[in-house]
């Protein structure tokens, strides 16, 4: 008698490969978040629109103002996390010294920071500066201890291959240092853009911040809309803000950090 074997299929799950399945996400995920936005507000009473309604092109020209906010603070976080994780790694007595001070760094609350940044920045009328520093700060320990970690899996026979090839100074860390940390520095930006994304209503809604401050003194962008939307029950304006955001983080998760995970794959080390 043949013996019946039982199988057991464990369900396997990965994220979109082809363009259609991604096109396909990009337009179901922010459509699901929209529908249950819509069925959360239908439980609230509706209230008569105070102020300007905004468009649907107004609301899609905040959203690239709070994309560009993040990318700028996003670049500046990389450009300082790099020398610092660098810095750190260098020698046992200064990651002893660093590491425990990055750590209590990482700790402190960055919106009990926010009042002073704002203070620091008004006096120069440059607002954008205060929320592109605060989103500097929420990206930058995300980056810096995922880069550390990195640097330290670095196998010690690649560096004594660099040194036997003769590669010193930004030599080294161009073609040895930069590849070898290219996937731990894709998974930290993944975390840091996201962290930047939670914090992009507080850093665009600054008047709560500054003493006297009015509404004016916002910025215009996703996050602010999204405020001002919800403080008039302007439902509508909030639901479309909503489904710009998700749609925005769809297109960067499908088109961006997807193809980067799968081009850092050929980095990692086995």
């Amino acid at each position: 008698m043949k013996s019946i074997r039982h199988v057991h299929h464990r369900a396997a799950f990965s994220y979109p490969v082809s363009l259609g399945q991604r096109l396909y996400g990009i337009v179901l995920g922010p459509l699901v978040i929209f529908a249950l936005v819509s069925a959360l507000l239908s439980f609230f009473p509706q209230i008569a629109p105070a102020g300007e309604v905004l468009s649907f092109q107004t609301i899609s020209l905040a959203a690239i103002y709070t994309c560009a906010r993040l990318f700028i603070a996003y670049l500046l976080a990389v450009i300082v996390s790099v020398p610092l994780a660098l810095l750190v790694t260098s020698n046992p007595t200064i990651e002893a010294f660093f590491l425990p001070v990055f750590d209590v760094l990482e700790s402190i609350p960055i919106l009990a920071l926010f009042p002073v940044i704002i203070l620091l920045f008004i006096q120069f009328n440059f607002l954008n500066g205060a929320a592109i520093f605060i989103l500097f700060l929420s990206m930058l320990w995300n980056l810096v201890f995922t880069l550390v970690g990195g640097l330290k899996i670095i196998p010690k026979d690649i560096f004594h291959a660099a040194r036997v090839f003769g590669l010193r100074g930004f030599a080294h860390v161009r073609r040895v240092i930069l590849p070898a940390i290219f996937p731990q520095l894709v998974t930290g930006s993944i975390l840091a853009v996201a962290q930047g994304w939670n914090l992009i209503i507080v850093a665009e809604v600054l008047h709560t911040y500054i003493p006297g401050g009015t509404s004016a003194q916002d910025l215009f962008g996703v996050g602010s809309i999204l405020v001002s939307a919800a403080s008039h029950a302007q439902f509508n304006v909030f639901l479309a803000a909503v489904f710009v955001m998700v749609f925005l983080i769809a297109l960067l998760n499908f088109f961006v950090w997807q193809k980067l995970l799968r081009i850092a794959q050929r980095y990692r080390f086995e």
